[in-house]
């Protein structure tokens, strides 16, 4: 059976005034099958494209935050406390800060750990050109 889910991508904005951001993690929530989960992987190289001077580091401990709202439980202090819905939900309110979320897509699917490879693959890793491709 197929059920509801919401996503959202997880993204790097170094500097908020000129909107230029860099994907880099997926949320997400499927609450009939009470998942929610994020992958994080920062690509430093990309952000320091847009920014060469950016605290990666800093930026690394506040990513790492995510999963581990998204778990829940004592270790993600008092909004790991909340329902999980409400936990995506805080999550994916928009914000204007160094680290922003897309705005939240729907869809339907089965298997939510192969979603969230498919997104990730989709979404966030770099595309690579493929001999393919180039011919």
């Amino acid at each position: 059976m197929r059920d509801l889910y919401d996503y959202a991508i997880v993204r790097v904005v170094p500097k908020v005034d000129r909107e230029e951001f860099v994907n880099v993690g997926v949320i997400v929530c499927c609450a009939p099958r009470k998942f929610l989960e994020a992958r994080i992987e920062l690509d430093e190289l990309r952000l320091r494209a847009i920014d060469p001077n950016l605290d990666v580091e800093t930026i690394r401990d506040h990513l790492a935050v995510i999963p581990l709202i998204c778990g829940g439980g004592l270790q993600a202090g008092a909004i790991g406390q909340l329902p999980l819905r409400e936990r995506f939900y805080w999550l994916v309110a928009p914000r204007s800060t160094i680290i922003q979320t897309s705005r939240v897509h729907t869809g339907l699917c089965q298997d939510l750990p192969a979603l969230l490879e498919h997104l990730l693959n989709t979404m966030v890793r770099p595309l690579h050109l493929s001999q393919d491709c180039i011919q």
